[in-house]
């Protein structure tokens, strides 16, 4: 309508929500060039496809993936050369864990569209849930080389490392990630938050604590943060005060999530307030009943209370949920021996 000012504005608006997005970032480069853009919708055969598209789209928010997916195989019948269904179909696939099938579907994606950098990053998703490592690091690497300006291809890749524990393996991909932003802002929280995880259980605590108090500062009232660092600082014994009162934000935020009642459990536990962290902990069963971690507190605290039937109770519970190796032979001993006076 030659409103060009007006559609950049918008534009750029959604941009700062989400900086690595291929289709936004070049409308905005186009935007400042002459010439009318061509038509979104070409003829009617192409309008009904977008609008079969717009209610599956709605659908599968919803939760309906079965009238989803007849919604958009509609679509992309109509209109064959349309990437954006096509990545839809593989999405709703995903979530049947219908793993080889997504792959298939993102195949389908025209390489030279604008959706196929995001049909490749699903492709390695889907690479992953099939324990197909290393054709997700593979796929995923050769992205980040292909394109040196963005950056989700590392932090998925560095993702990747993270969920397999290979702590300095992902540290490197999100460094990496990081130097490629030419100014860390709001949106980049999420990075530093996970690099600072990373760094954590890699052992390199003072950058780790620097990344987290940098989000932070971002995003101060980020529960997740909030509580990691929290969590982080108790088991150190270090700024134990602030990080009650972090963690005490964060349970705030989201009182439903068993993680952050059980550290504020912990924080309770480790400052001798053992009523209130029995409250906490039991809340925190209550609602993940099957974390090891979780339960071995609960045991922890009914111990100091004079619990002790129950204590071992919970310990065993730890034990039958298959926690890390590492926590096993404290369990066992505390089943065998209690807690040392």
């Amino acid at each position: 309508m030659g409103r060009a000012e007006d559609s950049l504005k918008i534009y750029r608006t959604a941009l700062e929500r989400d900086p690595d997005d291929i289709v936004l970032g070049k409308l905005v480069k186009a935007g400042g060039r002459n010439g009318t853009p061509e038509r979104f919708v070409r003829d009617a055969r192409a309008g009904l496809a977008e609008a079969l598209f717009g209610v599956a789209t709605v659908l599968s928010q919803e939760g309906a993936l079965e009238a989803a997916m007849i919604y958009t195989r509609l679509a992309v019948y109509l209109r064959p050369d349309f990437p954006i269904a096509q990545v839809l179909i593989g999405r709703i696939l995903e979530s049947h864990q219908r793993w080889d099938a997504a792959i298939a579907a993102y195949q389908k994606v025209n390489q030279t569209t604008d959706y196929a950098w995001d049909a490749h990053l699903r492709t390695a998703a889907s690479f992953q849930r099939l324990e197909r490592y290393g054709d997700a690091i593979g796929l995923l690497a050769q992205m980040a080389k292909r394109n040196p300006d963005r950056t989700d291809s590392l932090i998925a890749l560095g993702d990747l490392y993270r969920s397999r524990e290979q702590w300095r393996d992902a540290v490197a991909q999100y460094d990496l990630a990081v130097k490629r932003v030419p100014e860390i802002g709001v949106a980049n929280w999420t990075l530093l938050y996970a690099r600072g995880i990373a760094l954590e259980r890699a052992k390199q605590w003072a950058r780790a604590e620097a990344d987290f108090l940098r989000a932070l500062e971002l995003r101060p009232n980020q529960p997740l943060v909030l509580n990691y660092l929290g969590y982080s600082w108790i088991e150190q014994g270090q700024n134990l005060d602030r990080a009650r009162k972090m963690i005490e934000k964060a349970v705030s935020l989201r009182p439903r999530d068993g993680y952050i009642v059980d550290s504020l459990g912990w924080v309770l536990y480790r400052l001798n307030e053992y009523d209130g962290a029995v409250k906490q902990l039991e809340r925190a069963v209550e609602l993940r009943p099957q974390d090891p971690v979780i339960n071995d507190h609960l045991g922890d605290a009914y111990w100091q209370v004079g619990r002790k039937v129950e204590a071992r109770f919970q310990w065993q519970r730890a034990l039958s949920f298959k926690p890390e190796e590492k926590f096993i032979p404290a369990i066992k001993r505390k089943l065998n021996e209690g807690l040392n006076p």
